[in-house]
């Protein structure tokens, strides 16, 4: 393992992601949660000291101004990212956002505007882009293993039915789209390469009035064509088939495996039906671990070493997702 000095991290809110980023991490050389923040101090303290952080904050701002961190990790609600991303950059932290990074383009190329200005590191958080079975995924792609990619479908769906979930909530960005189409959206971008030119969407809807399912037809500048699904009303899914020209790839894009279900990658090098498919097997583990060390990396060896969201794929991912929810209002194509 690299010599680096471990990136001292503060996190703001006791959210249930923030406990599994904590959790995470823990076991890191390269990791060192220092503090977490919340608004409500005794939580703040009971969620601190079960998941062994040293210090606790009563404030925001207050773990901003604290000197002993080198970086945030923001899991707070959707509408609060572009907020305290700034917030973080402009105080000289390093951010680690949760996904999706804004909700809007524009909020977006703001907070890396602040990112740039400020010589500070910002990244979109997606686990399952810091496993071996993205990484694998990306390189069998690269190598031509299918030759052309010619459609793309990824789908994301898993059960939700409490109206207090903030999933839910159309004041803080709640909603199937934002949530697990963010990241059916973020496996399309990645292996596009590009952004879709246009799109267009039907939803079914919550009684809190958010989409709770949504579909979406995806048309690329190059040709491809892709679409997502996503949904809060289903049994647990999350996986991708890739369509080449000469061949087949069948994932999931899991953060955590092998808790979720095995990191399998399915491949069939050939047209004919046929062709027998190989199943390759990756190692699994924590995506929040594993995307924090490549956090750390980048941040003290360069940004190449991030091997996660880029800044463009962040960007069209978030700006895809508005096109989506423009169409699915109008009923019509949207550009992107």
């Amino acid at each position: 393992m690299e010599t680096i000095k471990p990136l001292r991290f503060g996190v703001l809110g006791a959210a249930k992601i923030a406990r599994s980023f904590i959790a995470g991490v823990g076991a890191s050389a390269l990791i060192d949660v220092v503090a977490v923040a919340s608004r409500d101090v005794d939580k703040g303290r009971q969620f601190a000291g079960e998941l062994g952080v040293r210090r606790t904050h009563g404030s925001y701002e207050a773990l901003l101004a604290d000197p002993d961190i080198d970086a945030v990790y923001v899991p707070l609600p959707n509408t609060l990212h572009a907020e305290w991303v700034i917030n973080a950059l402009n105080a000289g932290k390093h951010v680690l956002c949760e996904k999706p990074i804004a909700v809007s383009r524009a909020d977006t190329l703001a907070m890396f505007e602040a990112a740039r200005r400020n010589r500070r590191f910002l990244a979109e958080a997606y686990p399952y882009r810091a496993q071996q079975q993205t990484l694998a995924l990306r390189r069998l792609l690269d190598e031509g293993a299918i030759g052309r990619v010619q459609t793309i479908f990824a789908c994301f769906g898993v059960k939700f039915s409490d109206p207090a979930n903030i999933r839910l909530d159309p004041e803080r960005g709640g909603g199937a789209l934002l949530d697990a189409g963010s990241y059916a959206m973020n496996m399309v971008r990645m292996v596009a390469g590009e952004k879709p030119s246009r799109v267009n969407a039907i939803a079914r809807w919550a009684q809190t009035q958010v989409d709770l399912t949504v579909i979406a037809n995806l048309e690329f500048p190059g040709g491809l064509l892709g679409q997502i699904s996503c949904s809060f009303n289903t049994a647990y899914h999350r996986h991708a088939l890739i369509a080449g020209t000469d061949g087949i790839l069948e994932t999931t894009f899991l953060n955590s495996p092998p808790d979720a279900g095995p990191p399998e990658i399915h491949l069939r090098r050939g047209i004919p039906a046929t062709t027998v498919r190989e199943t390759i097997t990756l190692a699994g583990g924590s995506g929040f671990l594993a995307e924090a060390e490549s956090f750390a990396r980048a941040v003290a060896l360069g940004p190449e070493h991030w091997n996660g969201s880029t800044q463009q794929e962040s960007i069209d991912t978030i700006a895809t997702l508005e096109a989506i929810a423009r169409s699915i209002r109008s009923g019509h194509w949207e550009a992107v």
